[in-house]
C-alpha cells in the first residue's frame, strides 16, 4: 500500500515508546484539526451538468427521498416537505504516510486525506440542496467505498433527503447555507417539536498509529492479567482528537450543543496497528419557535 511506509527501527532501544505509554510526540498534533473546505452560497462548482440539470428541472411536485414512511409522516408532521433526493460524492487519492514501528502518533497525511475527502462530499450535497432552494438535509448518511483503481483511492458519498418549511419559515443555518442533520426523521420532528433545531453536521476525526510492543515487553506480560498501558493510551488519545475536532466545528457554528453523537473506528485497508476514530453528531441551537409540548394523552382499560 503506497500510502503507508513504515521507518526503519534500526538504532532504537529494545523498549522504545514504553516510557512515552503511546503518546504522541509533541510536535505530531501541530494545528488544531484538519482543515475544511470552503461552502459559497449559490455555488455548484463541484456538481456535475447532469446533477444541475436533473435538481433544477420541474417536476410537477414530485420529489424522492429515502426517508422511511414513518420518517416522512414525521418531517411532514413537524412542518417540513421533502424536495428530493440530494447527495455529493468525493473519489480521493490518499497521499503517502511514514510513520515508525515502535511510535504511536497521529497519521496527519492520513487524517486530513479522511477529513478533506468527507467534507467535499458534504460541500456537494449542501450545494445540491442549494440548488432546491432546501432549508436543510435530514437523514445525511455517510458511507466509503473502495474500487479497484487502486489501493490508495476511496470514494466518499453523503446521501440526504432535501426539505424545505412548508410556510416559509425559514430553518437555514446562521450561516445561510442549508442545515445538515444525521438525525432520523423522528428524531428531527421531536427536536422542532421541543424548541430546538439543527445547524448542521459536524465531525471530527484521527488517523493514529499505535506502537507495536517490544519482544521484551510482550514476554513480561506472557500469563498475567496487566493493562497494556502503551494501547490504552493511543487508543485513547486518538477518540479524544476526534471528539475534540468535532466540538471545535460545534463552536465555529455557534451551536449550543451536539445531540446524536456516534465515535465510530475502522481501519480500512491500512493493515495492523493502525485506526481511525471517526466522531460524527448534529450540532443544535435553540429555535426561534416555541416549543409544543405534548398534550397528555389517558388509556383506559375497557377489557377490565
Amino acid at each position: 500500500m503506497g500510502f503507508l511506509k513504515r521507518e526503519g527501527d534500526a538504532g532504537q532501544p529494545e523498549d522504545a515508546g514504553s516510557d512515552a505509554a503511546g503518546q504522541a510526540p509533541p510536535d505530531a498534533l501541530a494545528g488544531s484539526r484538519p482543515v475544511a473546505t470552503g461552502y459559497a452560497a449559490g455555488s455548484t462548482e463541484g456538481l456535475t451538468g447532469h446533477a444541475r440539470e436533473r435538481l433544477t428541472q420541474n417536476r410537477d411536485g414530485l420529489f424522492t427521498s429515502d426517508l422511511s414512511v414513518n420518517e416522512f409522516v414525521m418531517v411532514d408532521e413537524a412542518g417540513f416537505e421533502p424536495l428530493g433526493l440530494v447527495m455529493g460524492s468525493s473519489v480521493y487519492h490518499i497521499g503517502l504516510q511514514t510513520t515508525g514501528y515502535k511510535t504511536s502518533q497521529e497519521l496527519s497525511v492520513l487524517t486530513q486525506a479522511m477529513y478533506n475527502a468527507r467534507q467535499l462530499a458534504m460541500t456537494r450535497l449542501e450545494e445540491e440542496a442549494d440548488l432546491l432552494g432546501a432549508d436543510g438535509v435530514v437523514g445525511v448518511r455517510i458511507t466509503i467505498g473502495y474500487y479497484e483503481w487502486g489501493a490508495d483511492m476511496a470514494e466518499f458519498v453523503a446521501v440526504g433527503t432535501a426539505v424545505k418549511h412548508r410556510d416559509g419559515v425559514l430553518h437555514r443555518a446562521p450561516s445561510g447555507r442549508p442545515f445538515t442533520s444525521a438525525l432520523s426523521g423522528q428524531e428531527f420532528g421531536t427536536l422542532l417539536r421541543f424548541g430546538h433545531r439543527p445547524v448542521g453536521m459536524v465531525m471530527g476525526n484521527c488517523v493514529y498509529h499505535v506502537a507495536h510492543q517490544s519482544m521484551r515487553q510482550s514476554m513480561r506480560n506472557i500469563g498475567q492479567n496487566v493493562e497494556l498501558d502503551l494501547f490504552t493510551q493511543a487508543l485513547y488519545d486518538a477518540r479524544e482528537f476526534a471528539v475534540e475536532r468535532m466540538q471545535a466545528e460545534a463552536q465555529e457554528a455557534g451551536a449550543r450543543g451536539v445531540v446524536g453523537v456516534k465515535v465510530s473506528q475502522g481501519s480500512f485497508i491500512w493493515g495492523g496497528h493502525v485506526i481511525e476514530f471517526f466522531a460524527l453528531g448534529t450540532a443544535v441551537i435553540r429555535s426561534e419557535q416555541p416549543p409544543q409540548r405534548p398534550v397528555p394523552a389517558y388509556v383506559f382499560d375497557l377489557g377490565q
